[in-house]
C-alpha cells in the first residue's frame, strides 16, 4: 500500500472537538474557559485526573462539554491507568482527514469525531529518574505510551490537528483562536507540531539513556520473589 499523499487541506480548522491528558495541570484553569468562551459549543475529552480537574475547573459547565474517554471509546480505563487513550475511535479522529471520503466514512461507521486539538504533555521521568535510589521498576512505570501515541498522531496530522505539549504555548493558542473565529492556522499548528516532535524526541532519548545506564543485576533485583 502507498503513503496517502493529501493535496487539498484548510488554512483555519476550527476547534471542535478537544483532547486533553496532562502529567502538569498548570494553566488549565485559565485555558479551558477561555477556549469555551471562544466556542460556547466545543466538546472536551478527557481522562483520569485530567478529567477530575477540568470538571472542578468548570463547574457545573462541565455537564454540557466534558465527556471522559472512556464513556466516548466505550472501553474502560485498565487497572492503574494503564491503557486509557490507545482506541481507534482516538486515533481515528486524530488522524483523519478532511477531505479523504474514506476517512470520513470511517468516522460515520464508528460514530467518531475529528478532534482538532490536542492537549499532552508527559509523565515525568526525568524527574522520577532524577531522584536518589531509584529503581528500573520504578523508571519503568513512569514511561509514558499513550501520551507520546497521541502527540505523534496529532503532530503527524498537522494539517488538521494543533498539538500542544507546553502549557506555556497556551496564551499563544488563545490568542490565534480569538483572532480567528475559534480556528487555528496551519501556521500556528505546524510550528507546533515541530515542538511536539522535539518534545518526545527527547523524552525517549531520556528513556534509553537510563536505561542504557542500568546493568541487568539491577534489572533482576527489581523483581525477586
Amino acid at each position: 500500500m502507498g503513503i496517502n499523499l493529501v493535496e487539498k487541506i484548510d488554512d483555519f480548522v476550527k476547534v471542535r472537538h478537544l483532547l486533553v491528558s496532562v502529567s502538569d495541570k498548570s494553566g488549565l484553569d485559565e485555558f479551558i474557559p477561555q477556549l469555551i468562551e471562544i466556542n460556547s459549543e466545543i466538546k472536551i475529552f478527557s481522562t483520569g485526573g485530567t478529567y477530575g480537574r477540568i470538571k472542578d475547573i468548570l463547574g457545573k459547565k462541565a455537564d454540557a462539554c466534558l465527556t471522559q474517554v472512556s464513556d466516548y471509546t466505550g472501553q474502560p480505563e485498565t487497572q492503574g491507568g494503564l491503557v486509557k487513550t490507545l482506541d481507534f475511535k482516538i486515533y481515528l479522529g486524530l488522524l483523519t482527514e478532511t477531505y479523504n471520503d474514506s476517512h470520513q466514512s470511517d468516522l460515520k461507521r464508528t460514530q467518531a469525531v475529528a478532534i482538532d486539538m490536542v492537549i499532552v504533555n508527559l509523565y515525568p521521568f526525568k524527574e522520577t529518574v532524577s531522584k536518589s535510589g531509584v529503581s528500573v521498576e520504578q523508571a519503568r512505570g513512569n514511561i509514558d505510551i499513550g501520551g507520546p501515541c497521541m502527540i505523534r498522531a496529532a503532530a503527524k496530522n498537522f494539517l488538521r490537528v494543533a498539538s500542544a505539549v507546553d502549557p506555556s504555548d497556551y496564551t499563544m493558542i488563545l490568542s490565534e483562536m480569538k483572532k480567528n473565529k475559534g480556528a487555528t492556522s496551519l501556521e500556528l499548528r505546524f510550528r507546533l507540531a515541530q515542538k511536539a516532535f522535539s518534545h518526545t524526541a527527547d523524552y525517549d532519548r531520556a528513556i534509553a539513556d537510563f536505561l542504557r545506564s542500568q546493568s541487568f543485576a539491577g534489572v533482576k533485583s527489581c523483581y525477586n520473589n
